[in-house]
């Protein structure tokens, strides 16, 4: 407990409330903050003022320090285990402040702490230290900073409660120092380092798996092309057989034409043209991709009851636009739209309407798609989700590089996915 003059404590409280503020800054990134976040400020100020001035045991000091701070940290839009993890660490690192300011004290100015509640001197002289332990702390926050790179990425929970063995041990050895022995004093300096360190070493274990996270999303990204690409392929095999083919059957009706057998010839005519209609592409818009990877979504679309229309309406058959980028957005639209479709258990429900219309200097993709339910969360079906979530992220980068945009709409049981690209 502190000296019970508001005008100290709303001091303190002020002071405490820009600190954690600039702690979880530090942690979170500025980004994650949730709109309105006065109601937050205001629940910590009266936690806070509560927990200065009303004279509690040990245990219910140290539960609602932690509530102070995790209120706090409800005003960041990230992960309760994050929230929690931090919370923590930064009671031990107040902790351990604390500790030097009251050893300074004791040192400099030969104050002996007797922690009387009543004592207005003990009093006086704790306020000082809780202010110079503010001033410590922020020191602190200052080389967290430094070491933070703000990274996003969601790690185990396992790794969390790793991370907190050295707060944890931290509290347990401040229980049985001394603030008036110098081993001590150099105990809590080793303590607070390596609790510092912490964020550190979180920040590099996170930056690990975010890379091995990424290489792998884009190792199956780019076995996924190269399934496109094979589409691609299979399609300019299958134009070059046709031709071939077409060239053997013209032969033949030349002949039949010379033998002026023309009924045989005409009946020939029929029965290749019947046979390419049969072998050719299904669509047959002049751009290959867009022709083999519409054409191979029909066939899936077929084996799997799934009634597709098209809409496809190309000013050129020239798109100016790279045939990588263009089978990166026009295969993902078209495997999520499958995917979704193959969940609906009801088969007159399964439908997909493919748009694709170009004018001069655009390219707009439109894919509807019926889902089993309404669209809540915009998260993966396929059996490995996070394998595949990268796929949207992929459009939406090449949306940038030509200077487009990707729209996602949803209504009812309909999903919408729209994707305008200029040349």
């Amino acid at each position: 407990m502190i000296q019970n003059n508001f005008l100290i404590v709303f001091s303190i409280v002020l002071v405490m409330g820009v600190q954690v503020n600039f702690f979880f800054n530090s942690v979170f990134d500025k980004s994650a903050k949730k709109h309105n976040r006065f109601i937050y400020f205001i629940i910590f100020g009266l936690l806070d003022y509560l927990y200065l001035v009303i004279p509690v045991s040990l245990i219910l000091s140290s539960i609602l320090s932690l509530l102070v701070i995790f209120s706090f940290a409800q005003s960041y839009k990230v992960e309760f285990k994050t929230k929690f993890t931090f919370s923590i660490l930064y009671c031990v690192l107040m902790s351990l402040s604390h500790f030097i300011s009251l050893y300074l004290f004791y040192t400099l100015d030969s104050v002996d702490f007797s922690f009387d509640p009543v004592n207005e001197q003990d009093q006086i002289a704790y306020t000082k230290a809780i202010l110079l332990s503010n001033m410590i702390m922020f020191a602190v926050i200052q080389i967290i900073r430094l070491l933070a790179k703000r990274r996003s990425f969601s790690l185990h929970y396992r790794y969390h409660v790793l991370f907190l063995v050295i707060p944890i041990v931290s509290i347990y050895q401040l229980d049985i120092l001394t603030y008036k022995n110098v081993y001590s004093f150099i105990t809590v300096i080793g303590f607070l380092f390596l609790n510092v360190m912490i964020v550190f070493i979180f920040d590099n274990i996170i930056d690990k798996f975010q890379f091995m996270h990424k290489n792998t999303q884009l190792q199956h990204q780019m076995d996924y092309q190269d399934a496109n690409y094979e589409k691609v392929v299979h399609s300019f095999k299958s134009i070059k057989r046709i031709i071939h083919d077409t060239n053997q059957q013209f032969l033949y009706i030349e002949e039949c034409i010379k033998r002026n057998e023309l009924a045989a010839a005409l009946e020939h005519i029929k029965t290749t043209l019947n046979k390419v209609e049969g072998a050719y592409q299904r669509v047959n818009t002049g751009n290959l991709v867009i022709d083999a990877l519409v054409t191979n979504t029909l066939n899936i679309g077929q084996a799997n009851g799934i009634r597709i229309d098209t809409k496809l309406n190309l000013c050129s058959q020239e798109i100016h636009i790279d045939r990588y980028d263009l089978c990166v957005v026009i295969g993902n639209m078209l495997d999520n739209a499958i995917e979704a479709s193959k969940k609906i258990k009801i088969a007159e429900d399964r439908y997909i309407l493919i748009k694709i219309h170009s004018t001069e200097s655009t390219l707009l993709i439109h894919i509807l798609n019926h889902k089993e339910n309404e669209v809540a969360h915009l998260h993966s079906h396929k059996p490995n989700p996070e394998f595949h979530g990268i796929g949207l992220t992929n459009i939406a980068r090449i949306c940038d590089k030509y200077g487009g945009h990707m729209t996602i709409e949803t209504k009812h049981n309909e999903f919408n996915n729209m994707v305008l690209l200029p040349f």
